[in-house]
């Protein structure tokens, strides 16, 4: 029987989003603590098998999926997310000061579209807090990614200053950065991702990123709301920055296509969709970057990932790792084992 679908998830959906975020960990914690259950846990869950390793941006990936920013901003979780079976995770977003993010409620299900909107709004406890939580013993081969933002209360004008205190402050402690110019939920970040600035931040945290004797690699994550001119941007900006590569897409603000009504989406207001919606433009996002590049982009595909089969078309399309949230809460924590062992078979 599958524990989730036919107990957990019934009772999950009963009660608000978020809340339910926050119980799902603190079950999963409550199991891993618990001797002889724990390792019933991850044995349901892992699957470990060296044909499932990846070697890119001059690290080991135990296997090619990661767990999406957002689900665990302030790395108080990545241990126990580890034990689901991910070959590496990603923190924050994060901010140099600690902010609430927006008002309550901003989680909201679509579950007729096996989707999420949200508006969090970048709620964290700031990057010393995430920082304090990474000076922990890491679990064995997991890789982490630092995912960074700017507080709401910085202008566009002075953001650089916000991300290079990110930086500076993650470095010791990530094996990754992913900048964060694309969520829909902080007023005028995703101004950012014009030309200009984008090109002004990635030479800045690139240029302090080889002050240091080993440079980490700098990802850059975009929207998929982006036009196929605004996507060659980001390739010439990626060329000339020499940044690792990207990560395809974020959420995005388009409601096309939606099964839930007008009205329904109207109560819930401005956000972030993510899920199954999101999963063909987000893989033809992946493929045309792919393919404008030669075949030599880097990229780590996200968005609408719900299952083998979703992960293999990212693949296809010229992704090299994925990375799931939105697919977590619809398909449950099997969900990381399927895409492996869908991997395996082929």
């Amino acid at each position: 029987m599958n524990l989730y679908q036919n107990l957990l998830k019934p009772l999950l959906f009963r009660i608000a989003p978020e809340r339910a975020h926050h119980l799902t960990v603190a079950l999963l914690k409550l199991g891993l603590a618990i001797p002889g259950l724990s390792g019933s846990l991850r044995k349901a869950y892992q699957v470990d098998d060296a044909r499932l390793e990846r070697h890119f941006l001059g690290l080991k990936f135990k296997n090619p999926v990661g767990l999406a920013a957002g689900f665990d901003k302030d790395g108080r979780h990545y241990h126990a997310m580890a034990a689901l079976g991910f070959g590496f995770v990603e923190l924050g977003t994060v901010t140099p000061k600690p902010q609430d993010g927006n008002p309550l409620p901003r989680l909201f299900r679509l579950p007729t579209d096996e989707a999420l909107i949200n508006r969090m709004g970048f709620n964290n406890a700031g990057v010393d807090a995430l920082v304090e939580q990474l000076k922990k013993p890491r679990p064995a081969g997991l890789i982490i990614g630092g995912n960074i933002g700017k507080n709401k209360s910085t202008p566009n004008e002075l953001a650089i200053n916000d991300y290079l205190y990110c930086f500076e402050r993650l470095f010791p402690f990530v094996d990754y950065f992913v900048v964060n110019v694309s969520s829909p939920n902080t007023p005028d970040l995703r101004a950012l991702q014009d030309k200009e600035p984008l090109m002004q931040l990635l030479s800045t945290l690139q240029k302090k990123n080889h002050d240091y004797r080993v440079p980490t690699p700098i990802l850059l994550k975009i929207a998929p709301d982006l036009n196929e001119k605004q996507l060659d941007d980001i390739l010439e900006i990626v060329q000339e920055t020499a940044i690792a590569g990207v990560i395809a897409t974020n959420t995005t603000i388009s409601r096309e296509g939606l099964v839930a009504g007008p009205i329904e989406l109207e109560e819930i207001g401005a956000g972030g969709l993510s899920g199954q919606p999101l999963r063909e433009r987000s893989t033809e996002v992946i493929r045309y970057l792919y393919e404008k590049s030669g075949k030599k982009l880097f990229i780590i595909g996200v968005g609408g990932i719900a299952s083998a089969r979703d992960a293999q078309e990212k693949f296809e399309a010229g992704a090299s790792l994925v990375q799931v949230y939105s697919g977590l809460v619809y398909a449950g924590p099997e969900l990381v084992k399927e895409i492996c062992e869908g991997i395996l078979v082929g």
